[in-house]
Order: structure tokens, then C-alpha cells, then sequence
């Protein structure tokens, strides 16, 4: 499993989804979790999010993008591998930091489930009233 060939590191957060995001040199292929980006992600839009940072840059043709993803739903992850191909990038070339930025690449988004509190039934939703 080890690899000798130089890469560019980013990880990536979302929610509750983690991704570890490799940047090698390459032609522009995007693998996740083993699984090319065709077969991984179902809707189109979802593909946009994660190749976003490399068309905003356009370093779609130079770099091979390895990913490992776990928590969260789809939605979540596809963020996930956004930020962290936005961080590896910028390993790459500190100049694409405006851009990326200014786009909001660079910002891991907070929204996270609120945990539930005791005496509740969800996170705020209190138990039904009764009068009698």
C-alpha cells in the first residue's frame, strides 16, 4: 500500500463527513474510495461541487485526485471533497488562495446536527403537552 510517487495533501471537512484528498500529477481522473466519480456520485450536480476548486483554477488536466470519504451523506461529502481539494491546491500554488477564497473554497462549512438534550426528544423539540 505504500506509495513512492510525490502528492499534494488536503483534508477536507463537511458536516459529519471527513475526506483525505491526494493530489498527483496526472490527466484529471477523480477516484473516491476506490470508486471512479461517475460511479460514486449519481446526480451531476454533486460532480460540479467536487470538481469546482480545479475549474475555478483550471488544473482539471494536471493533477490525478484520490480520495477517501467517510460520514455523512452524499451531499456532505461532496462538500467535504471540495475543501479538501481547495487545501491541496493551495500546497500547490499559495497565488491561488484570492480565488479560491473569494469563491468560499476555502471555508469548511460549520452547519453540523445539534446534539440531543435530556428531558427533549430531539434537539429542541419538547415532549407533547399534556394538560391532564
Amino acid at each position: 500500500m505504500f506509495e513512492a510517487k510525490p502528492y499534494l495533501y488536503g483534508t477536507g471537512r463537511r458536516k459529519s463527513s471527513v475526506a483525505r484528498v491526494r493530489l498527483y500529477n496526472g490527466t484529471g481522473k477523480i477516484t473516491i474510495n476506490d470508486r471512479d466519480i461517475d460511479d460514486y456520485f449519481g446526480l451531476e450536480t454533486l460532480k460540479l461541487i467536487v470538481r469546482q476548486p480545479i475549474t475555478l483554477t483550471e488544473t482539471a488536466d494536471k493533477f490525478d485526485i484520490v480520495c477517501r470519504v467517510a460520514g455523512g451523506g452524499v451531499t456532505g461529502q461532496a462538500g467535504a471533497i471540495r475543501h479538501g481539494i481547495a487545501r491541496a491546491l493551495l500546497q500547490h500554488d499559495e497565488a491561488l488562495r484570492p480565488a479560491l477564497k473569494k469563491a468560499g473554497l476555502l471555508t469548511r462549512d460549520p452547519r453540523m446536527k445539534e446534539r440531543k438534550k435530556y428531558g427533549l426528544k430531539g434537539a429542541r423539540r419538547a415532549p407533547q403537552f399534556s394538560k391532564r
